[in-house]
């Protein structure tokens, strides 16, 4: 009998056993400012693909690059003082 990958894939890909676990979900909510910081990036960038960027763009674009640069220094300064468990640095 032949097995067809892709129904197995299918079949699998909502099994119980591949929830996240709480620490990838802790792990994704630390993370959430800056996705929603890269996120506010990237529709900047959008709505200046078809058209000159105006002053009001080019603002827009900047902030949206600041708050990611910050929303990703926090996030690097939090996770230097977290020790890891059994002693790997």
């Amino acid at each position: 009998m032949k097995t067809i990958v892709t129904v197995q894939d299918a079949v699998t890909a909502f099994a119980d056993w591949m929830e996240p676990t709480d620490a990838e979900l802790d792990a994704i909510e630390q993370e959430m400012p800056v996705i929603l910081a890269d996120v506010e990036l990237l529709d900047a960038q959008i709505i200046t693909l078809d058209r000159i960027p105006a002053e009001l763009d080019n603002r827009r674009l900047r902030r949206a690059r600041r708050r990611a640069l910050a929303a990703r220094l926090a996030l690097a300064n939090r996770t230097v003082n977290v020790t890891l468990p059994g002693g790997a640095a």
